[in-house]
């Protein structure tokens, strides 16, 4: 397991707002009375930049943000299981180009939604308990990754419908997987955190050949040869209490736990011994109340900034790639006091939305300094 080295000590964020940008809010929907856990825009295709999807209770919602603090209701789509409680959402798209939505939640079904046609395109059982996230490889907007609270991380193409590879077993989770996410260009690594308290670096670059045959695939989904990744290839204990989101900047890692921060820290890799290594933590931005888990935070496309909301209604907004770590703008209104799930910044970081445990989602926008 990796350890941090002494004498490396990271530089922490000042809560003082640098006043680079000033928000406010232009909109307040009540979808329902159900808690929402999810909210996010749609990075896949640049039509879309706009549209944004929330998940809560056996509710799917397509929005579209307009001009002046409009907010358009879309789509809805309702599970025909009135017991389904969603907590994760993605945008992704079939080889052709058209839009699709994948949800999951405590059923541990994926559904994957054609958005251009308003009907389901699949649904993928596989997992043995309830999905905590999904997420989208960007460079191959086919395939998703799925974290379950079975322990494992699964990876689905969504054209086809097949489980390609499953990251458990030996070397896995050894409780509920609550993150997971894909480097930005490396297309062979992800990084996956859970209720066990450390961050996974995993590899499929000798599984690649999997992944290829899952485009071509024409027998059942069922018969394709599903593919077991027992060992990451790096193991950090960053967090001393359940990890709960994890995204990649670069080659490094931003990672939270119930620790009132996010924390930016680098893995190095030893490279005879796969699995082992130190973990150099870098910068800490710190998020007050921040203390309950399943919290995420979200980052603009090109990974500038980070926004993330805490037990108390309040969303604090980071600036990522600066040293010491820069406090953008800290977002609160008098009604606004439930914990906030999680956030969604806009292509350009000019929109953000939250969305509430009372089952509300908030746009602030970004005041046009004259």
């Amino acid at each position: 397991m990796a350890r941090i080295p002494i004498g490396c000590e990271p530089v922490v964020g000042s809560l003082t707002p640098s006043k680079k940008k000033e928000y406010r809010v232009t909109n307040r929907l009540q979808e329902g009375k159900r808690p929402l856990y999810a909210v996010v825009f749609n990075f896949i295709d640049s039509r879309y930049f706009n549209v944004f999807a929330t998940v809560g209770g056996n509710r799917v919602t397509v929005y579209q943000c307009l001009e002046g603090g409009v907010i358009a209701v879309l789509q809805s789509y309702i599970d025909e299981d009135k017991d389904e409680s969603f907590y994760t959402v993605s945008w992704a798209c079939n080889i052709d180009g058209s839009p699709f939505i994948v949800a999951g939640g405590i059923n541990g079904i994926l559904r994957v939604i054609d958005a251009g046609n308003e009907k389901i395109h699949k649904s993928f059982v596989g997992h043995g308990d309830s999905i905590n996230e999904i997420r989208t490889q960007v460079l191959k907007p086919s395939l998703v990754v799925s974290a379950s609270k079975d322990e494992s991380v699964r990876l689905w193409n969504v054209h086809t419908g097949i489980c390609i590879l499953i990251f458990a077993g030996a070397g896995g989770h050894r409780n509920e997987v609550l993150s997971v996410d894909f480097h930005p260009s490396d297309i062979y690594r992800i990084a996956s955190c859970g209720m066990d308290n450390t961050v996974k670096i995993w590899s499929m670059k000798e599984f690649w050949t999997y992944v290829e045959k899952s485009f071509t695939w024409t027998d059942l989904p069922s018969k394709f040869p599903t593919k077991y990744v027992q060992f990451p290839i790096f193991i950090a204990s960053v967090h001393s209490n359940y990890v709960d989101c994890n995204r990649w900047l670069g080659d490094f890692i931003l990672s939270k736990s119930v620790d009132n921060e996010i924390v930016l820290w680098e893995p190095k890799m030893k490279e005879q011994s796969p699995g082992e290594g130190t973990v150099d933590i870098l910068q800490k931005y710190p998020v007050p109340e921040c203390d309950i888990w399943f919290i995420k935070f979200s980052c603009d496309f090109h990974y500038k900034a980070a926004a993330i909301g805490n037990r108390e209604g309040k969303i604090f907004v980071w600036e990522l790639q600066t040293s010491p770590p820069a406090m953008i703008a800290r977002l609160s209104h008098v009604q606004s006091k439930s914990p906030i799930r999680q956030t969604a910044m806009s292509f350009d970081g000019s929109t953000i939305l939250s969305c509430c445990e009372d089952g509300t989602i908030w746009r602030w926008d970004v005041v046009a300094t004259s």
